[in-house]
């Protein structure tokens, strides 16, 4: 993968806080896809209040509207340890409160953001965290919006539908806590849906990557894992699915991001059978792509390259990533030299 020279495309001043008071912390992890004749970005947008000293403050949703909380930095029932989350009187916290935002563009790499279409919030008990990281696949003339649902009852993957970018059918819940990274093939095989997710564990098993298969695209079962971390490489830690898989002639092609024991967040590929995707063909054993840049290096959580979004023209990937969970980045790649490596084991 070749990084945009004029990375990062989006910074936190590209977007306007959606609230007075709020700040935009970072953006990260946007999911792309094509409409009406542009290049689309859905942007998880981070916010929280202006920081003062002596304290941490962060909003929350209560009955859909924002709530700030502010804790003092010595309270002695207050863990800060993680700039992502703290944990107050036996609570986990986020520090910033996400929600997604649309911008477009004309020729992928000059983002505004357009009038009429609006943001999505987090809505009712499993999203007062916000909403993250979503992916979009597109099936037929619907766009399927699968994102991290964050709330004190866990983290699990939230489904909306649209057709027009401005009005949304919620479908819920559809994997519960504790799950994310939730990516739908954007063609049937074999007459059903699938989708590739990651429970997380943290104790018996691993941050694995499975498969699930649907009769509908919103009811999911048969849910195999399909690969699992690796001692002593870069994905030895956790590992999830970036966005939908590309479909070539040797199989279901998966970029997906992996992270070791240093937290270092490097990007793979994964080759699925084209018949039946819970065969595992090929997996890279180097990274494609891991943080070296600046921008990747330094930010809200450093040495971090995360995508869940990309637009595929033939032979050419153009990914758009999330670096050190604070600015947007695109890079550009090729599938067939993506299927070689693979095939050449490395």
């Amino acid at each position: 993968m070749q990084r945009y020279t004029g990375n990062p495309i989006l910074t936190p001043a590209s977007i306007k806080p959606s609230h007075p008071g709020l700040e935009i912390a970072c953006l990260l992890n946007p999911g792309a896809f094509e409409f009406d004749g542009k290049i689309w970005l859905i942007l998880r947008v981070a916010e929280r209040p202006q920081q003062l000293a002596g304290r941490i403050s962060f909003p929350i949703l209560v009955d859909n509207k924002i709530d700030i909380m502010n804790i003092l930095h010595d309270s002695p029932s207050l863990v800060a340890t993680d700039p992502r989350v703290i944990n107050y009187n036996g609570d986990d916290y986020l520090t910033t409160l996400s929600h997604l935002r649309l911008v477009c563009s004309t020729d992928g790499v000059t983002f505004t953001e357009p009038e009429g279409y609006p943001p999505l919030y987090g809505e009712g008990p499993y999203e007062t965290f916000g909403i993250e990281d979503c992916r979009v696949s597109k099936l037929g003339n619907t766009y399927y919006l699968t994102y991290t649902a964050v709330s004190p009852n866990g983290v699990g993957v939230g489904l909306r539908t649209t057709k027009d970018w401005k009005t949304f059918t919620k479908e819920g819940i559809i994997i519960p806590p504790h799950n994310k990274d939730c990516a739908i093939f954007e063609e049937l095989v074999n007459g059903k849906y699938y989708c590739l997710h990651r429970p997380s564990s943290v104790a018996l098993g691993g941050n694995y990557i499975w498969l699930a298969e649907s009769p509908d695209g919103i009811h999911w079962g048969k849910h195999i894992c399909i690969a699992r971390t690796r001692p002593q490489l870069w994905d030895s830690i956790r590992l999830g699915a970036g966005c939908a898989p590309i479909k070539t002639s040797e199989g279901w092609l998966v970029i997906y991001h992996g992270a070791n024991d240093q937290h270092q967040y490097c990007l793979g590929t994964i080759l699925l059978d084209l018949l039946d995707p819970t065969k595992v063909i090929a997996r890279s054993v180097a990274p494609i792509m891991q943080p070296t840049a600046p921008y990747e290096l330094t930010g809200f959580f450093g040495h971090v390259i995360f995508t869940n979004g990309h637009i595929v023209k033939d032979d050419e990937i153009t990914m758009y990533y999330g670096a050190a969970d604070d600015v947007v980045c695109m890079a550009k790649g090729s599938v067939s030299e993506l299927l070689h490596q693979l095939k050449a084991g490395l």
